[in-house]
């Protein structure tokens, strides 16, 4: 049987809130990492906190996006954090991908997509005149020529992206309930992972609230 996979989101700038989930997520029943996003990674104490975390499975949500160069020299300037997992826009393009690639060391590199909080309205209205599994499928062939490790895309492209890519999958927009805050593309766990999903990336629906009882739920949820 596979594993289920869950990446919690840590987005708080608060390091007694971000002890909290990690504290208060510890079971036996799913395999739990801890994504760490610009607002806590920007904090005062959050990169101090992520450099004595030890013991876990940690993913630098970065979204690094810029010219080649300042793409490798970033990772360079993170590697002491050791993160298992670190992203990067697929965007920033192939020659980016793969300068960022030979630096990564034992650090996974991990390309986004398209963000699940946009729509083909919203790519429209930017500028794009292809819709979004045309744009996330040309993404998954680059990640791949570019041998990234994963990739991040919201769980209704999963499929598009294995026809072309062999690693790791990666697919936040999991939502439990009918609220979905600022997401676009969204599917439930159960959905996710039966699409093909590796990884889930779970946020507010894990950390708002009771955090055991919304992990108990998400279990149920899962059986």
């Amino acid at each position: 049987m596979k594993e289920n996979k869950i990446f919690i989101a840590c987005d708080s700038k608060n390091i007694n809130k971000v002890k909290e989930i990690i504290e208060k997520s510890q079971n036996s029943k799913l395999k739990i990492g801890y994504k760490f996003g610009l607002e806590f990674l920007n904090s005062k104490y959050g990169r101090n906190f992520v450099s004595k975390l030890k013991n876990k499975i940690t993913f630098g949500d970065y979204k690094i996006s810029d010219i080649p160069n300042t793409c490798s020299s970033a990772i360079k300037a993170v590697r002491d954090l050791k993160f298992n997992y670190l992203t990067i826009h697929i965007s920033s393009g192939l020659k980016a991908l793969k300068e960022a690639k030979k630096v990564s060391g034992k650090t996974k590199l991990v390309g986004v997509t398209i963000l699940t909080s946009l729509n083909d309205k919203a790519l429209s209205e930017i500028g794009y005149s292809k819709k979004i599994k045309y744009i996330v499928y040309q993404q998954a062939k680059i990640a791949q020529r570019a041998k990234l490790d994963a990739i991040v895309c919201s769980p209704n492209e999963v499929s598009i992206v294995k026809k072309v890519f062999r690693k790791e999958i990666i697919t936040p927009g999991i939502r439990l309930g009918k609220t979905i805050d600022d997401q676009k593309r969204i599917l439930n766990p159960k959905q996710a992972f039966k699409n093909g999903s590796d990884w889930l990336v779970i946020g507010r629906p894990i950390t708002k609230g009771n955090i055991k009882k919304n992990l108990e739920n998400l279990i149920n949820h899962l059986k």
